[in-house]
């Protein structure tokens, strides 16, 4: 599904670890791995200055934990010093990258509020693919349960869908990303339409759940006609509540999901299901942004 990623990492996020289980990255589909790590700039009254001390610490750092390229395959370490989110955008224009994984912990909205998060503030800005990965995993995992899991990091999707006009756009980037790197046969795709149980009955229509069946697979179809598979499936409850559990029941190796972008001071205040997804899944996310 890609085959250049940037992997940003604080170190304490535990995602400097992938660079152990690179030939697992590789069987993933990645032949362009770069490791970047952003150093703070200090401050010697009040005058910015660049940490080389720290520049060289994280660059040995990132030597150390990178093992056993792979064949056909090249690693490269980048590390800069100044604001983070702008770094990571310099290094996705530098080395052309088609994903970019990052680490999150679960949090609330109250803490994003007060201590920010660049994660969910590259969700804004960025032009390729986010694969979002909860630190409290990464860094608990066995190498060798590590491995096994990037090998499978694309293989199982979730894609939640609901018709709507945010939802057909999603798909119509799925499309594109697929018909310029088609997934191998083995990659499965789960639809899921969750019918909101909190609109009253009188206005989800006759059959919500036949209409919404007939539209999946209709959505379905249009990936099956590029030879991919696709199972489609339709729950009803608490979108959020459904799609969680739908990762947990079916085996998923990440949820994939997109906005169509609320940014400013919006942001607090609109319900968004793609920043609840981002906040609270344990699973990984996959975030495409929107196409301009």
């Amino acid at each position: 599904m890609f085959q250049r990623a940037l992997i940003s990492t604080d170190f304490e996020d535990g995602l400097y670890r992938l660079g152990c289980v690179i030939p697992g990255l590789v069987e993933g589909g990645l032949k362009q791995i770069s490791f970047f790590h952003n150093v703070a700039v200090q401050t010697d009254r009040s005058v910015p200055r660049v940490d080389e001390e720290a520049l060289e610490a994280a660059r040995k750092r990132l030597q150390e934990a990178i093992q056993g390229a792979a064949q056909d395959s090249t690693v490269e370490i980048h590390v800069e010093c100044g604001r983070p989110s702008d770094n990571i955008l310099k290094q996705i224009q530098l080395h052309s990258s088609e994903v970019i994984f990052l680490g999150m912990p679960t949090r609330n909205l109250l803490s994003e509020k007060l201590f920010g998060s660049t994660t969910m503030g590259l969700v804004e800005r960025t032009p390729i693919p986010m694969m979002i990965l909860r630190p409290q995993l990464i860094s608990t995992y066995m190498t060798d349960e590590l491995a096994l899991r990037c090998r499978k990091l694309f293989n199982y999707l979730l894609i939640p869908y609901d018709g709507s006009q945010s939802s057909i756009e999603f798909l119509e980037i799925l499309q594109a990303q697929f018909r310029k790197s088609p997934p191998p046969p083995d990659h499965k795709y789960y639809f899921l339409w969750v019918i909101d149980d909190s609109i009253r009955r009188e206005l989800r229509g006759d059959n919500p759940l036949q209409d919404a069946e007939d539209r999946l697979n209709k959505a379905g179809d249009i990936f099956r006609n590029l030879g991919i598979t696709v199972e489609t499936l339709v729950k009803e409850g608490d979108p959020l509540e459904e799609i969680l559990l739908a990762a947990e029941k079916y085996d998923i190796s990440a949820i994939a999901t997109h906005s169509r972008g609320i940014s400013g001071f919006l942001r607090w205040s609109v319900p968004s299901l793609t920043r609840e997804i981002l906040r609270r899944s344990w699973h990984p996310v996959l975030y495409f942004p929107r196409v301009n």
